[in-house]
This record gives structure tokens, sequence and C-alpha cells, in this order.
């Protein structure tokens, strides 16, 4: 009596399934399979760098206070050494000398350089502690050593190319700040409401698009052109 051959069935069956594994990289293959690509994907949702406001350089505050703090130190330096070469003083030193020793501290002369001196320090603070540079909009960080920016009259000129293409709109005026983009649109035809949903969602498509890393919220007015005469 003869049997079937059974066993020809499970050995092509595997034979398939080991080559499919190992030829297209299935989910138990050792180089590539799906299962080594979930750390990637899981790594790929980290947080992404954190962006700062770019700083400025603030040359000519730098050069102005630079060139002062010079020439009193050096004016101050060569009037010690004078008097150290038996030559009398400056007058401006004696005369400061003497102001300062006899003047009284609630005279008006006194409390109006006091107060000169106090706001020129919390302006240095000030320009010291603040980025500076507002007219640069930080982008998103793809990578971390990269750092990009915006020109604010750039992405004011992309929205309003972008809310011109609206049906209705006439003219648009766009100002981008840190956080809102004020638009105020003209609509010669169409209902004012079906323009300003039009470019309500025009905006937010361009915004997103844009890459910025703290989108800012557009609020936009929608009016009829002016009637002349």
């Amino acid at each position: 009596m003869t049997t079937p051959e059974q066993p020809s069935v499970p050995r092509e069956t595997a034979g398939d399934g080991d080559g499919g594994r190992g030829g297209s990289g299935g989910h138990d293959g050792p180089g590539g399979g799906a299962d080594e690509g979930v750390p990637v994907l899981a790594g790929s949702g980290t947080e992404p760098p954190r962006v700062r406001r770019f700083w400025a350089v603030r040359r000519i505050p730098a050069a102005l206070l630079a060139a002062v703090v010079l020439g009193g130190a050096g004016l101050l330096l060569y009037d010690v050494a004078a008097v150290r070469a038996d030559r009398s003083a400056m007058s401006w030193r004696r005369e400061l000398a003497d102001g300062l020793a006899t003047r009284p501290l609630d005279s008006t002369t006194v409390l109006v350089a006091a107060a000169v001196a106090v706001l020129l320090g919390v302006w240095l603070l000030v320009l010291a502690a603040t980025p500076g540079l507002r007219s640069v909009l930080p982008m998103r960080r793809e990578h971390p050593d990269l750092r990009a920016g915006l020109d604010r009259d750039a992405a004011a000129l992309v929205l309003r190319d972008r809310a011109m293409e609206v049906s209705g709109v006439q003219s648009v005026k766009v100002r981008v700040g840190r956080s809102k983009v004020a638009v105020r649109a003209v609509s010669h035809f169409r209902p004012l409401d079906d323009v300003r949903a039009d470019v309500e969602s025009v905006l937010a498509h361009g915004i997103e698009e844009l890459g910025l890393a703290r989108p800012p919220a557009p609020t936009v007015r929608v009016d009829r052109p002016s009637k002349k005469g």
C-alpha cells in the first residue's frame, strides 16, 4: 500500500517562507527587518532642538561705548602721568574734583547727571540681556547644527501673494509680528464672510509652509473698497 507524500507540502511551504523572509527582509530576517526599523521610527519622534532667537551683534552701541571708555581712560591716564611728571593737572579735572567736594548731592546738576548715568546703564543692560534682531523670525531646526531665520518682510510678502490668490480679493496688506499676523484685505465681490474664510484657510496653510518655530496666529479683516466722491 502506498501512502501520499505529505512531507512535500511542508517542505515547499517552509522553503517559500524562509525565502520570503531572507530575500525581502521580512519580520524575522536578520538584516534590515521591520522589527529593526521600529527603534528608528521611535527615535525620530524625539523632541526637536530648542529654537532660540537670533542675537544682534550691536556693533554701533559697542563701538560707541568702547570709544567713550577708551577716550576717557586715555585722557585720565595722560593727566595722571602729567601730574607725576611735576606738571599741573588739567583744568577739567581740577574743576571736577572741586565740584564733587563742594557741590551738595541734592543739587540739580548732580541729580541730572545721576539720572543720565542710570538711564545709560539701564540701556546697556537691556542691550546685553535681550537678543535683538526682532525682524528675523527663527525657523524650525531640523538639524541641531543648522539654524535658519526668515525676515518679517519676506514672510509678509509670501503671505500677501497667497492671499491675493483668493477669488474676490482686490488688495491685501500684511504685517507679520512675532506672535500675530495682521491681514487687511479688500474684496470687490463675493460675500465678505466667504472671502474671509478662504483667506484664513490660505494663510493657515501658508504660515505652516514657512516653517517657523513659533507660527504666528493670523487675524484677518476683509472690507469693501472705499467709495470715492
